[in-house]
């Protein structure tokens, strides 16, 4: 039995603003800028890049998580994690970390540029209740261990989570994400070309364009900013003259009370001030 394709086309355009983050990261940030820009369950989308050192040098000191995932995923230069579990990584371009801080993570990160340019993104994943006080992970995927679907008009998709199909081709991203069911996908399509993609109409479906010039339904993506698609099964993408990179991000929404003090996410304010006495306390990765 066959299912009808029904369009998605842009909803909502969320765009992004310069930001500093850490020591003093300068970063753009679009999905998360304030609580009206989350698009659960995603509470935050940061894009870097820079080709001058003193943008990101000094880096994100040791600094705590709790509620939530983080992702990390480097298109130029490095990124050298830390954290309280012994976990040392050097992430390369190409490469992608996923750390779930569950209960409690403290951790350390440091841009490096490769070529005179450090360039990437880092989400943020929110956790269900249920899930939010889980024992923490960290998982460091190397550049190879990413799939790639490669079609036969020259678009490439990287699948770093989930498992997605397209025509006849199946590649299962490195990263399961469990109960959000994320799918993380960058894509490129040539110029003058156009990519025709299923997406799940359960999931909350965002565009990140960070490269050329690309539209939806003759609408205009937005280079640097976030655009959330409506409802529908599938998205059709075209490349202007240019060629166009993005990332498309898809997860299922999970529908809880937010509250959110700075790295805690949880649902209640009283979590958020047990999560600052127990990081106060030393306790809060016990």
């Amino acid at each position: 039995m066959s299912t009808s394709t029904q369009q998605r086309t842009i909803a909502r355009i969320i765009p992004a603003v310069d930001s500093q983050d850490g020591a003093g990261v300068k970063l753009k940030r679009s999905v998360g800028k304030n609580a009206a820009s989350r698009i659960d369950p995603f509470l935050m989308l940061d894009a870097f890049s820079s080709a001058n050192p003193d943008d990101y040098i000094a880096g994100f000191p040791p600094h705590p998580h709790r509620g939530f995932e983080t992702v990390t995923y480097m298109l130029d230069g490095h990124m050298i994690h830390k954290d309280h579990m012994g976990n040392e990584g050097d992430l390369r371009t190409g490469g992608v970390q996923w750390m779930t801080a569950g209960r409690g993570v403290i951790h350390e990160e440091r841009p490096q540029m490769t070529e005179g340019l450090m360039r990437g993104f880092q989400l943020w994943i929110n956790l269900p209740a249920s899930e939010k006080m889980k024992p923490a992970a960290y998982q460091n995927i190397e550049p190879q261990e990413v799939p790639v679907i490669t079609l036969n008009n020259g678009s490439t998709l990287k699948v770093i989570a989930g498992e997605y199909q397209l025509e006849d081709k199946l590649a299962t991203g490195p990263i399961a994400a469990g109960s959000t069911q994320v799918t993380y996908l960058d894509i490129h399509i040539p110029k003058g070309e156009h990519l025709s993609l299923p997406v799940s109409s359960s999931l909350s479906t965002f565009i990140y364009l960070f490269e050329g010039q690309a539209g939806i339904n003759k609408q205009a993506l937005s280079k640097n900013n976030a655009a959330i698609l409506g409802s529908g099964n599938n998205v059709t993408i075209h490349a202007a003259e240019m060629g166009a990179r993005m990332l498309l991000i898809a997860g299922k929404a999970i529908g809880e009370p937010i509250a959110q003090y700075g790295p805690f996410v949880m649902n209640t304010m009283k979590e958020v001030d047990q999560a600052i006495e127990d990081y106060q306390n030393n306790t809060l990765t016990n």
